[in-house]
């Protein structure tokens, strides 16, 4: 079994690589259900649509308070191939200049335990529920 995941983009994160990846998500309102949400993010982050069978995992509530909600979902999507949306931001920091990042800059399938060593920590425990649904 192999995850597909997403490197975070932008300035703070070029040079960093384990604990400096994710599963594709992001921030979604009470206006939109999750799961609409979380393919809207998925083709927001990678230029992909996904569809499949998606199926919930518990959330997992992160240090700082944000809750992440996640499905899982067969794919297969060409991880050179990604395109994702950008953010402005002042970069670098209080030199008045904007500069435009990609969200993610790049995407890889990884085996369970390099997708553990490489995830953000508080992603972790999503690995763990899906090894339960495969088992």
């Amino acid at each position: 079994m192999q995850l597909f995941l997403v490197h975070f983009g932008g300035p703070f994160w070029a040079n960093k690589d384990d604990g400096a990846w994710s599963f594709p998500k992001g921030e979604y309102d009470e206006s939109e259900p999750p799961l609409d949400a979380a393919r809207r993010e998925f083709r927001e982050e990678t230029g992909f649509a996904i569809d499949g069978h998606f199926i919930p995992l518990e959330p997992i509530k992160q240090k700082g308070g944000k809750i992440i909600h996640l499905w899982a979902v067969e794919g297969d999507v060409d991880a050179d191939a990604i395109r994702s949306s950008t953010f402005t931001m002042t970069w670098p920091p209080k030199s008045g200049r904007q500069q435009e990042f990609p969200e993610v800059d790049r995407a890889e399938w990884f085996s369970l335990p390099d997708a553990r060593r490489k995830l953000s920590a508080g992603q972790v425990g999503f690995i763990d529920q899906i090894l339960r649904l495969s088992s």
